[in-house]
């Protein structure tokens, strides 16, 4: 009986997270699929189920282009912070100098800083650039949260790679850039994979920016299309469509983080045990 008090607890406890975690995602379906005036209906089981939230928030408005815009600013981001990254986690986790800890640790506080800190000067730096409403001033905007981060876990990653890998590719000739690419990236699948799926997930969830250096439908992503989302007054907000926008969004991450969920975290927890 000792022993089974305590699992009890445990399944209990972790059930009540399970529900607490998923319970506003399944709420957001099910409203999705009512209409009119049963979405103020409490009702968990929709009486007349119905998609036409669904195809409302694609005829209303372009919401396919700005899923295509944040599907391009999330991989152009992920491609420029992993190539970034590499070079510099070799740097960090590979070559010996003095001041690496420290330098790591201030890339680390770069992405501590609020965005509203940084977010005049980087409208200034859009604008000069000529980047405004472009895919560009996101994904440029966007490596101050991706970039260190991705580093971070990849030094700490790569920084556990046997020695004699690297030196026998040293003795056969090979450069820095042929030991990333050919030796060492094979190697680092759940830290690729696990950087690549949280850094494409910060693009697509980040609205701030997003609403700053955008005007138009040529480079809005997916939040912001969903805030500007209104009804013809500020007291008929259409809460359907709403829902319905939320859940597209969302249903593409889910699936991805399940899909590579155990990449996931051996690639976080990559260098945590020594010996």
């Amino acid at each position: 009986m000792s022993r089974i008090l305590p699992a009890i607890g445990l399944y209990a406890l972790a059930c009540a997270i399970v529900v607490f975690a998923l319970f506003p995602f399944a709420w957001a379906v099910i409203s999705s699929l009512k209409t009119g005036a049963a979405i103020f209906d409490a009702s968990p089981i929709p009486a007349e189920p119905s998609l036409r939230n669904y195809a409302a928030i694609f005829a209303e408005q372009p919401f396919g282009r700005t899923i295509v815009n944040s599907l391009v600013v999330g991989a152009g981001t992920v491609a420029l912070s992993l190539v970034l990254a590499l070079g510099a986690a070799y740097a960090l986790g590979r070559v010996a100098f003095r001041g690496r800890g420290l330098l790591l640790m201030v890339i680390l506080a770069v992405s501590m800083f609020p965005q509203v800190a940084v977010l005049s000067g980087m409208f200034e730096l859009v604008t000069a650039l000529g980047l405004y409403d472009t895919h560009a001033a996101l994904i440029v905007s966007y490596l101050i949260f991706t970039l260190p981060f991705t580093t971070w876990v990849l030094t700490t990653f790569m920084r556990d790679l046997p020695k004699e890998l690297e030196e026998a590719a040293l003795v056969d000739g090979a450069g820095p850039l042929i030991i990333i690419t050919r030796i060492f990236l094979p190697l680092m699948g759940p830290a690729i994979a696990s950087t690549t799926l949280l850094a494409f997930l910060v693009a697509w969830n980040e609205f701030l920016f997003a609403l700053t250096f955008t005007l138009t439908t040529n480079a809005r992503t997916v939040p912001v299309a969903i805030a500007l989302i209104s009804g013809a007054s500020q007291y008929e907000v259409p809460w359907g469509p709403l829902m319905a926008a939320s859940v597209t969004v969302t249903l593409p991450m889910i699936a991805l983080v399940l899909v590579f969920q155990r990449k996931i975290v051996s690639g976080l927890t990559a260098g945590a045990v020594k010996g």
